[in-house]
């Protein structure tokens, strides 16, 4: 029997509807999205990570800062992890959950199943943030720069 390429293999998949194994996930920039009305264009990769943690949960001491985060198991989450977050999938539950408990903040991120929900989600709440497929930014969306560089730049941090 014939071994199927992995572009196939990935097209059959999503096809079927089921998620895309991290291990065959196509590698690609990941995208930092926030609505233009953000205040905000270009973040250290420290700023991010504050974001992220819930060290810092505004953006301009008004705007509340709403994290979106991929579901477990998907590129965009495990490059997240990984870079950003510093973490395995354990680690950042048990982080998220002593936050919480200890009134830190009063919820951790909030879980989106696709690259659509997360770029819906961010048009629709103000001060939202969530990380997507560089090549599926739709317009209306705004892509934060990291330590000056966007997606696809030499030296961007999110691959």
């Amino acid at each position: 029997m014939r071994r199927m390429s992995r572009a196939v293999l990935i097209g059959l998949i999503s096809c079927l509807g089921m998620q895309t194994p991290a291990a065959f996930a196509v590698g690609g920039d990941i995208a930092l999205v926030v609505r233009p009305d953000t205040p905000a264009d270009d973040l250290s990769l420290g700023e991010v990570r504050d974001l992220m943690l819930g060290e810092r949960q505004s953006w301009n001491g008004k705007l509340r800062v709403t994290l979106l985060v991929r579901a477990p198991q998907t590129r965009e989450r495990d490059v997240v992890l990984k870079i950003v977050y510093r973490m395995t999938e354990g680690q950042f539950r048990q982080y998220w959950i002593s936050k919480v408990f200890r009134a830190e903040s009063s919820s951790g991120p909030k879980i989106v199943y696709s690259n659509e929900m997360a770029t819906d989600l961010v048009l629709s709440i103000p001060g939202s943030i969530a990380f997507i497929d560089a090549t599926q930014v739709p317009k209306g969306l705004k892509v934060l720069k990291i330590d000056g560089k966007l997606p696809g730049e030499k030296g961007y941090a999110l691959k």
